[in-house]
């Protein structure tokens, strides 16, 4: 894989506000790229804007040189955009296999699903609202991977999870970067964030307010995030 996915510019709007302004963010193909921010700075917004769940309001979204962002979800992700919305549901009444074979029909969806997660293999034909919220991330993430993803959005990987679970997903998305898979990580938990990106971003009323090295940030993340990242924006 090769290439990146480019922000350029783009403004979006939810419900009639604009929540993100002029924001410019490179994901390099082969690298985790992390958007930091507090709640409410606009990082849900602006990936939903990116994966066109939300038109732009300005700006574009460009992909190894040719614009996206006119198009709707399904052919971003055809063109190798694939999101993994915050707070985002399994099919709770199909099985786990039948949740991957949404996404991709072909018959060794499930071993790859499984190699990735192995939590996943003896749950096969188990109904996904029936499987804990650890595995049902799990499978949301295998749902997305199993569209063979050039560049994946992940908002809030963590959420309401355990910290093993959190190391199981988190070590997923590392092989998926050191296959050539560009990411675009919002994270909850900082400083599992900044271990495995390369560059971070950091948000704050929906603009981007300091872009550095993950390593340098972790290096001094008071002084850098602090201003940023106690909420109540």
């Amino acid at each position: 894989m090769s290439g990146a996915l480019r922000i350029e510019t783009a403004s979006v709007r939810r419900g009639g506000l604009e929540i993100c302004r002029d924001v410019s963010i490179t994901v390099p193909a082969g690298e985790i790229t992390v958007l930091l921010g507090a709640n409410g700075a606009g990082k849900s917004t602006l990936l939903d804007g990116v994966a066109g769940v939300l038109p732009l309001a300005g700006g574009r979204v460009v992909l190894d040189g040719r614009r996206i962002d006119a198009l709707p979800v399904h052919r971003r992700a055809a063109r190798g955009v694939a999101y993994v919305e915050q707070q985002r549901t399994v099919f709770a009444r199909l099985t786990v296999a039948e949740n991957l074979a949404v996404a991709d029909g072909s018959p060794g969806a499930f071993a790859r699903a499984a190699a990735v997660f192995p939590r996943l293999a003896a749950k096969r034909d188990v109904r996904a609202g029936l499987l804990s919220g650890g595995e049902q991330q799990m499978l949301l993430v295998a749902r997305a991977l199993a569209t063979r993803p050039r560049f994946l959005l992940v908002d809030e990987l963590s959420l309401g999870l355990g910290p093993g679970v959190v190391r199981v997903l988190v070590d997923a998305l590392v092989a998926l970067a050191r296959d050539g898979a560009g990411i675009l990580l919002v994270e909850q938990f900082v400083e599992t964030a900044l271990r495995v990106g390369t560059t971070a971003h950091v948000m704050q009323r929906g603009r981007i307010v300091r872009t550095a090295p993950c390593a340098e940030v972790l290096r001094d993340r008071a002084s850098l995030l602090s201003p940023y990242l106690r909420g109540g924006e």
